[in-house]
């Protein structure tokens, strides 16, 4: 197999999976989530963080970071309360809405994996493929807006 072909389908099927995701946290209430957001609720993680940081962990600015948070403050994933031990800090939160939200992907992200294993694919062989093509090449995921 060509290495153009092989590559193209590696990025087929993370897109698709990530299309499935989506389509499925749509019809389990959260039709307003993108691909970016669910970085941001990785990164923002149970005990949440500030926006500096945010763009920190996703590897972007402190303003598009920013913009991120206004964004899904808007759509309720999110809340910014004064921090309890520095005033001069706003932390970032999940609401239960984004809790619930990182709840249904994962449950998801174990449907889709079973219905990979149900076609009788290898799927622990292709995950150590893809994770050590990661390693490699120092693969890190990062927001793309």
């Amino acid at each position: 197999m060509p290495g153009w072909v092989a590559v193209e389908a590696i990025l087929r099927a993370g897109r698709a999976a990530i299309d499935e995701l989506h389509r499925r946290l749509a019809e389990r209430g959260h039709p307003d989530v993108r691909p970016a957001h669910g970085y941001a609720f990785q990164a923002i993680g149970a005990d949440g963080t500030t926006a500096g940081e945010l763009g920190v962990r996703l590897n972007v600015t402190k303003q598009a970071a920013g913009q991120m948070v206004d964004e899904l403050t808007r759509l309720g994933y999110v809340t910014r309360e004064p921090d309890p031990d520095d005033g001069r800090r706003r932390l970032v939160q999940l609401t239960p809405r984004g809790v619930d939200c990182l709840r249904v992907s994962a449950a998801i992200f174990e449907e889709i994996v079973a219905e990979w294993r149900a076609r009788g694919d290898d799927v622990d062989v292709a995950v150590a493929a893809l994770a050590g093509l990661a390693d490699l090449y120092g693969g890190r995921l990062r927001p793309i807006w």
